[in-house]
């Protein structure tokens, strides 16, 4: 499944050159992670309140293009691995049709203690299996 998330840039977010700022786009792809996992029968407040949880592991970025404060973009999010433990996304930035940025971003499930843990069985679900979209 390919989930799609909006959002418009703001003018705290851009460096001195007008732009936004590479580090911003972790809070953008972030923000679209969590939408994904809200928009599947259980959310990510529901798996924190169970003593589950996420982090990131492993990112990396291409940057294609610059973006300015009050800019639309979205954000697109598929599953490219899941394994016993992790999950790898493939994300993708576009304004309008142009590819902002492409990123890789792998999730390790943790409990409360942060130790590694099996995906939970409510995650088992068509939405997260990989895809091979481009």
């Amino acid at each position: 499944m390919i989930h799609s998330t909006e959002l418009t840039t703001r003018t705290y977010e851009c460096d001195s050159y007008g732009h936004i700022n590479n580090a911003i786009y972790l809070n953008y792809l972030e923000y679209a992670r969590i939408q994904f996992l809200n928009d599947l029968p259980i959310s990510y407040d529901e798996l924190r309140r169970k003593g589950i949880g996420f982090v990131v592991t492993r990112i990396c970025i291409d940057y294609r293009l610059q973006v300015g404060s009050g800019e639309r973009l979205r954000i697109d999010t598929w599953t490219l691995r899941k394994q016993k433990v992790r999950v790898v996304f493939r994300q993708n930035i576009y304004r309008g049709r142009d590819l902002v940025a492409e990123a890789e971003v792998t999730w390790a499930c943790i409990n409360e203690q942060g130790k590694p843990v099996r995906i939970p069985a409510e995650l088992d679900t068509a939405a997260l299996e990989p895809e091979g979209r481009p």
